[in-house]
């Protein structure tokens, strides 16, 4: 059984969707890719994990770090799995192009090298938004390039964060 719940945000209404344990999915009311894992089988129901989602929402938007990430659940291929978990690495404030992912990627595959354009498209296809922050990819130029809410969306989402200041180098042993 899939559960959703609805909240406001300040960009707009968002859908949670939840197994009943965890977190599954979480999107801008009509984004692109919007609602993905939603089954023909679900119901609107508050349950813990959207509480604590929302508390996350809340701090998020307040312009803070939560410093917490509720409990998730990703059912998707390992390639997918693991630029998701790369993006959890991006720290609030931050950002990491696509290039930087795809080297992570190749080197935690032990791939020779991986595409940045594969890396997009698991970027784009990601259910959990902000939590999961797709939103702090950008173009190797510094451009926001694709996000599945709208690049309007990504822009006030970065700047509320203040990730426009000079970018860092990530710090590559995060795990």
């Amino acid at each position: 059984m899939l559960y959703i719940h609805h909240c406001e945000s300040p960009l707009g209404r968002i859908t949670l969707a939840s197994d009943g344990e965890a977190l599954a999915g979480l999107w801008f009311d009509g984004q692109k890719h919007f609602g993905g894992i939603m089954t023909e089988s679900w119901e609107e129901r508050e349950i813990p994990v959207f509480t604590e989602t929302r508390h996350w929402l809340e701090t998020y938007f307040s312009g803070k770090d939560p410093e917490f990430t509720p409990r998730i659940s990703i059912h998707a291929t390992d390639f997918r799995k693991t630029v998701w978990n790369i993006l959890l690495t991006i720290p609030y404030g931050k950002t990491m192009t696509y290039g930087e992912i795809a080297d992570r990627v190749a080197e935690e595959l032990n791939l020779p090298r991986m595409a940045a354009q594969a890396v997009g498209g698991a970027v784009g296809h990601n259910p959990i938004s902000l939590v999961i922050p797709c939103h702090r990819v950008i173009g190797k130029d510094g451009s926001l390039t694709g996000y599945a809410g709208g690049i309007e969306r990504k822009r006030k989402l970065l700047e509320a964060e203040n990730a426009f200041r000079t970018r860092e180098p990530m710090d590559r042993n995060l795990f």
